[in-house]
């Protein structure tokens, strides 16, 4: 049996040996093959190793845009304010249906919850224009409504109370209210620090649903024990408990909120109505055919973590993979995005839960990643060791520079991010980082970014050449005298992309999206321009379209040219050609009435006053500027001497037309039978693209052309008028003193030719003169 055994045992390592030559056979071959050496971050060492946890996120990353809109938060404190319960509101909901439905309600809460045509009138309001809105508000509420009942089931509040923080905030924890009322329950700051709330650099815990619910309850249940009726708890933590006492003893001692009510403050009048109106909404959305939207989170599938360390949103976004606007959904508390690491204190981070276990699995490397970002910081009084000078590669490491230059790799088929980065001895984070990539596959066609630094040699001057290279230039400027310059003006064309606002006239049969379509923009931006709730849009309404366009600017810039004598000998018989067209033709060189200066970069109103010769005030009366800013691209009128403008003397066609009001019951064809034309005619003078008309159009029916001959008279008068001429007044001048200017010109010609009924006159005017 023993022989039988280690025969077996012999037979069994013969096998094993002969099976590891055969397996390592082809793997010393794939050794033999050098591996191509691909460059990693720190960051992409660090999540290498990471044990992930095979549990999947729940959270949609575009819910969490929504989320950190404050669009609802305005929409609804707006309507608070400005809601008249007593203006009646046209919906259909019975009125003793709703009766019955709000006594159901009274029922099962220690509301006073009665029927008024007020509160009917709120009710209506809701339903009939923030449908949507409350759609939303219960996605979200299924978030936030756990955490607001245990807090009040904990002092014995009535649940109910957690439809007031929809009021105070539209469940959005940043929402700041204008007097300062911070997040999901609005606490003031001094309310907030008397509650125990920390408010610090770092840490607002007004915004903390957990925190700021405990905070709230214990104020309502200090109000209750004040007042005895939920009502007035709602009224006070609204206005406060003295403006609730005041409106007491001005109703003669009564304590019912709607018999107190026009004694409170104007926007607490709407609060409790709005209050009871959310209540109904969100117990009866089934019966007016509201959906809850999708559930952003909830908030059982999350978990908090003590931190040790201090660490930035972005560390742990980077780390975790998880998007910063979910960790500040998650944490709203942390102002600066940070958590913070104080001695004495904690903080803890809310994540959900698959995140909280990659979390506590990677801690002692998560904390590692921290500290060598945190080592790259630039510490205070640091200092460059001063180095060796047999240390030859140091110093010249001294003479090099690096620049960043971008190339671009276009992405074929086959190629992938790590392939890529080995090329360019890159990192794959870079290269997503770059190119805004989400994922780690290389998008098929697309030109990705990828930033190369360049080295530069700098070569050192020694200080005999410095020495010897300034005493020459010494010398050469004492032997040479100083060149004149010469003031010119160079216009150049700059192009700039700029938003350019276009419109769109609504036709027959335009919808948005057909326009979005058209302009390349999307529904969304058509309705944020135009101010738009719905998608409905009625014929002939102006839509603004706002279009990022090319736009080609002529700047004019002075350029300083250096004198020499050719350029003067040349100036002056230029000076003399142009004095000798002035003395034959009587008409002075449009190009020496340079009345307008263009705004350059960098420019100021001190020094464009100092190069045109003119003072400030001067420069300010006749652009009728009220402060010192101007902008770039502007034109400035710097001079008030006459500016002559030519007469287009060549003549026009005019023509006599003859309109129609478009009455019921007409058509394009009997009005063009009616008046002896065609309708495509019709079309054509009055820009119709189709057949549709509308009662109390103007359509232009005839169109003739006026006689030659009287175009023509009116020609041969404006050639016998000299040319018009332009006078910019300036400060101090008046109308007299303006006509003894122009020979032959009185104060009534002036008056006549400018339509101007008294004697005042404006620094900036331009006034024609046409003697």
């Amino acid at each position: 049996m023993t022989l039988k055994n280690r025969i077996a045992t012999l037979f069994f390592c013969a096998s094993a040996s002969i099976f590891a030559q055969e397996t390592q056979a082809p793997q010393a071959k794939q050794d033999s093959v050098v591996k191509q050496e691909i460059k990693v971050s720190f960051l992409d060492s660090i999540k290498a190793t990471f044990v992930h946890d095979e549990m999947a996120s729940c959270i949609d990353s575009m819910w969490m845009k929504e989320l950190t809109s404050l669009d609802l938060y305005n929409t609804m404190l707006e309507d608070i304010k400005t809601v008249d319960i007593d203006q009646p509101v046209d919906y259909e909901l019975p009125t003793e249906l709703l009766k019955e439905r709000l006594r159901r309600l009274d029922e099962k809460s220690p509301f006073n919850i009665e029927y008024n045509p007020g509160l009917e009138n709120i009710i209506k309001s809701f339903l009939k224009n923030r449908k949507k809105h409350f759609e939303r508000l219960m996605g979200v509420s299924q978030f936030y409504f756990p955490i607001f009942e245990e807090e009040l089931a904990k002092n014995n509040i009535p649940l109910e109370i957690k439809y007031l923080a929809i009021v105070e905030s539209a469940l959005n924890p940043l929402a700041v209210s204008r007097v300062g009322a911070t997040g999901l329950w609005q606490f003031m700051y001094q309310t907030g620090k008397q509650y125990g709330l920390s408010i610090t650099t770092y840490v607002d815990e007004r915004s903390d649903s957990m925190k700021a619910s405990k905070a709230a309850s214990q104020y309502m249940k200090n109000m209750y024990q004040i007042f005895g009726d939920w009502d007035l708890v709602l009224a006070s933590y609204n206005s406060g408990p003295g403006n609730v006492a005041k409106a007491i003893r001005r109703s003669g001692g009564q304590q019912n909120y709607w018999n107190i009510r026009k004694h409170l403050p104007k926007e607490t009048q709407g609060y409790v109505p709005a209050f009871l109106a959310t209540m109904y909404i969100f117990e009866y959305h089934k019966e007016h055919g509201i959906t809850p939207s999708k559930a952003i989170a909830n908030h059982f599938a999350t978990d908090t973590i003590q931190i040790k360390h201090h660490m930035t949103f972005k560390q742990i976004s980077d780390l975790l993979d998880i998007p910063v606007n979910e960790i500040s959904f998650y944490n709203p508390s942390y102002k600066r995005k940070e958590v913070p690491a104080i001695t004495g204190e904690t903080h803890y981070l809310r994540l959900p839960k698959d995140k909280i276990a990659l979390f506590t699995s990677n801690e002692e490397k998560v904390y590692a990643y921290v500290k060598y970002e945190e080592s790259k910081r630039e510490k205070p009084f640091e200092r460059l060791q001063p180095q060796r000078a047999k240390d030859t590669s140091a110093i010249a490491a001294l003479n090099r520079d690096f620049i960043a230059r971008t190339r671009y790799h276009k992405v074929r088929r086959g190629d992938n991010l790590t392939e890529i980065a080995a090329k360019y001895d890159v990192t794959v984070t870079d290269i997503k980082r770059w190119n805004h990539l989400k994922s780690n596959r290389a998008p098929l066609g697309r030109n990705l970014k990828i930033k190369m630094p360049e080295e530069i040699i700098v070569k050192n001057v020694k200080n005999e050449a410095v020495k010897d290279s300034t005493q020459k230039a010494v010398a050469v400027q004492n032997n040479t005298a100083e060149p004149k310059y010469t003031l010119t003006y160079k216009t150049e064309k700059v192009v700039v992309n700029k938003d350019v606002i276009k419109y769109h006239k609504v036709k027959s049969g335009d919808v948005l999206g057909e326009i979005a379509s058209k302009y390349d923009v999307s529904v969304a931006d058509l309705k944020k321009w135009n101010k738009l709730r719905g998608t409905n849009i009625g014929i002939g309404d102006q839509l603004k379209i706002v279009k990022n366009e090319r736009v080609v600017t002529t700047v004019r810039k002075e350029v300083k040219v250096p004198v020499t004598e050719r350029t003067e000998d040349i100036a002056v018989q230029e000076k003399v050609a142009k004095i000798e067209k002035m003395r034959t033709t009587g008409i002075k060189d449009s190009t020496q009435l340079v009345n307008y200066y263009v705004v350059a970069k960098g420019d100021n109103l001190f020094g464009i006053a100092k190069k045109n010769n003119i003072s400030v005030d001067n420069l300010k009366a006749w652009n009728n500027l009220k402060d010192n800013a101007v902008k770039v691209g502007s034109q400035l009128i710097i001079s008030g001497e006459v500016a002559e403008v030519p007469v287009d003397e060549t003549p026009k066609k005019e023509f006599r037309t003859e309109e129609y009001v478009v009455a019921r019951g007409d058509n394009l064809g009997a009005i063009a039978k009616k008046h002896r034309t065609t309708v495509d005619q019709l079309k054509a003078w009055n820009g119709i693209a189709d057949n549709s008309i509308q009662v109390g159009m103007k359509l232009v029916v005839q169109k003739t052309e006026i006689n030659n001959e009287e175009t023509q008279s009116r020609v041969a008068s404006s050639k016998s008028k000299s040319k018009e001429k332009l006078y910019h007044v300036r400060k101090g001048d008046s109308l007299f003193s303006i006509s003894q200017k122009f020979p032959g010109v009185t104060i009534a010609d002036i008056k006549r030719w400018n339509n101007i009924k008294g004697e005042s006159l404006r620094p900036g005017m331009k006034l024609k003169i046409n003697g």
